[in-house]
């Protein structure tokens, strides 16, 4: 009797610990992503008052980006290297690696850095910040307290949920997020109820505090047919295919940028340079957040069917030549883009598959099914779900063992008949072909040789 009160007394002392360690975690994490947003806007109409001033022209601010992106490079190359590039990738390492131990200099400085990057035209997102500012002060909460490494690990953890809820106004996919995006195939169940807690509580502080999120209910009434369901699963194969696209691009333009042997701040006044002259070339759409282009997919009017390949090429870019910020929000512009050219290839609704086009490439580039096929539901609504489901998860498998988050662990196969090579990370990890049974080979092979000898009876039957 004592043993069974014993158990009780410290599980409902561990539950109350982690929902006070959490709410105040959620509402730091709320508090800081409403100043780091309200800085992004302030200085996104700074920037184009400046370019009125400079260039007459309130949307020439893009020619700023050369110098943007060097003082971007300098900051992270010499007060934070951690705060480089898209940063989440950077919590998840420092989680498995450093028991989430995160310096505090990285939030000043992927604040400063993401902000300069945005505001003049760099093609990123304002997640990873808010995910990587939230790791970060989470990080310092759990010096002040002196946890061991398992407690800071989860209060890292928090942080990140706390982040992306925030940002993006989707409490339980952000919470979620949070814990499937560190390990592929493995969701951390013992931070799932300060996961929640941190995440809500961010979402209900930011959207106190007057944050407006674009949430859009569809016009979409699920009729069940076998067109409409052959559809769905040919768009989760093309999304996995556009998540192959995104992730390939982002590492090969980083392997590129690593081979130039110059003076890496030198790097971003080039990456800047080549940014203004695609803007020239093709349209100033595609850089910043695209906020616009996402919305107007969404609405189901027609934009560039190049649109998502572009989008990537801005976005490889920007992030491999000293730009700061994050990734998902470009995913969003990819995928909801992307959706849109498929829905006008096969006939279907534009705003429908550009919906599920947003939530499948977070699924496949981010390995994050089960948390991109919740956010459909916060973001779109409750019908469209049984089919943005089904396209997440061939997303996610179609993209193989590949990630925009490279520091990510594996910890299963996407596919019986491959195993895995090397370090258990995305980018330490080699798949191989494994035959199961007879090969397709050995089996085209011994149909010949049943068809050759039928032959060779019936010639000699006929002698």
């Amino acid at each position: 009797m004592k043993r069974h009160l014993a158990e009780e007394t410290v599980i409902f002392v561990s539950i109350l610990k982690w929902i006070i360690f959490a709410a105040f975690i959620g509402a730091i994490v709320g508090l800081s992503t409403t100043g780091f947003l309200k800085a992004l806007s302030w200085g996104t109409e700074f920037s184009k008052s400046y370019s009125n001033f400079f260039f007459k022209n309130n949307y020439s601010y893009f020619f700023f980006l050369p110098l943007a992106l060097f003082i971007s490079t300098v900051l992270t190359k010499y007060l934070a290297p951690d705060a480089e590039g898209h940063g989440t990738d950077k919590i998840i390492e420092a989680i498995h690696k450093r028991s989430g131990k995160i310096r505090a200099l990285v939030v000043p400085v992927k604040l400063v850095a993401t902000i300069i990057t945005l505001v003049t035209g760099g093609s990123a997102g304002k997640e990873g910040p808010c995910a990587q500012i939230g790791a970060g002060l989470a990080s310092v909460f759990a010096d002040l307290i002196r946890v061991d490494d398992c407690d800071r690990k989860k209060i890292v953890i928090c942080g990140i949920s706390a982040g992306f809820a925030s940002v993006f106004g989707t409490p339980i996919a952000g919470a979620i997020f949070g814990l499937e995006v560190l390990c592929v195939g493995e969701i951390l169940y013992d931070v799932l109820l300060p996961s929640f807690v941190a995440g809500i509580t961010g979402f209900r502080v930011t959207s106190i505090l007057g944050e407006k999120y674009f949430h859009r209910q569809l016009n979409f009434i699920p009729v069940f047919s076998d067109s409409l369901f052959l559809k769905v699963l040919l768009a989760g194969v093309f999304f996995g295919m556009c998540s192959f696209l995104l992730i390939e691009s982002l590492k090969n333009c980083e392997k590129f940028s690593k081979k130039l042997k110059i003076w890496k701040p030198f790097k971003g006044i080039i990456g800047g340079a080549v940014l203004v002259g695609l803007a020239l070339l093709f349209s100033t759409k595609y850089l910043g957040l695209g906020l616009d282009s996402i919305k107007a997919s969404l609405r189901g009017q027609n934009v560039e069917w190049y649109a998502f390949i572009l989008k990537i090429v801005f976005t490889s870019i920007t992030l491999s030549f000293g730009g700061s910020g994050g990734i998902i929000t470009p995913i969003f512009f990819i995928g909801t883009t992307s959706g849109a050219f498929f829905g006008n290839i096969i006939g279907g609704d534009i705003a429908t598959f550009s919906a599920i086009g947003l939530v499948s490439l977070l699924s496949g580039a981010a390995n994050t099914p089960i948390a991109a096929s919740i956010m459909s539901i916060e973001l779109f609504g409750p019908k469209i779900a049984p089919y943005a489901v089904i396209s997440c998860i061939i997303s996610f498998l179609m993209t193989g063992h590949r990630s925009v988050y490279p520091s990510q662990m594996i910890d299963f196969t996407k596919s019986s008949s491959l195993y895995l090579e090397g370090e258990r990370t995305i980018e330490g990890v080699k798949a191989y072909f494994k035959p199961r049974g007879a090969s397709l080979l050995e089996i085209f092979l011994k149909m010949k040789r049943k068809l050759s000898n039928k032959k060779n009876n019936q010639n000699s039957k006929s002698i």
